[in-house]
């Protein structure tokens, strides 16, 4: 569904490294999509002073001091649900009927957090446009 390319960013063939693996993925055949929508990583910018990326949409990390990582995983989220044509929601349940159960069948369910005084829960899930249609139409509450 993505591709992310990680570079090193100090060594001194980064320019060409990144040329090279280009060169590859593009004799892959890969659909275009997946090439237009790669995200670019350059690592072990804490050893390099006050360091900015010049290419565009090129996301600055340090995998050894954590710098840049979390705004690496929201841009693979993003792009993952982009692609996959999925989406995140909260719905509220009650944790009496079937709703709980059929989402874990048809969703990914993230976080459940339950409301012990009126027996709901407020779930979070990662869910298809398709299968949250199904989901509204079962529980239209």
């Amino acid at each position: 569904d993505l591709i992310v390319h990680v570079r090193d960013i100090t060594h001194p063939e980064t320019i060409l490294q990144k040329a090279t693996v280009l060169s590859v993925l593009k004799n892959l055949n890969l659909p275009s999509h997946l090439l237009d929508s790669m995200v670019e990583v350059h690592n072990k910018v804490d050893l390099i002073e006050r360091y900015k990326p010049t290419e565009e949409n090129a996301l600055a990390i340090s995998a050894l001091h954590g710098h840049g990582l979390e705004e690496l995983k929201e841009e693979i989220e993003k792009k993952i649900l982009t692609a996959t044509g999925k989406k995140i929601l909260t719905v509220n349940i009650n944790l009496e009927g079937p709703q709980l159960s059929w989402l874990y069948k048809e969703a990914t369910v993230q976080e459940v957090e339950v409301m012990p005084e009126d027996g709901t829960a407020r779930v979070k899930v990662i869910i298809s446009n398709s299968a949250f249609g199904r989901y509204r139409n079962l529980f239209p509450n």
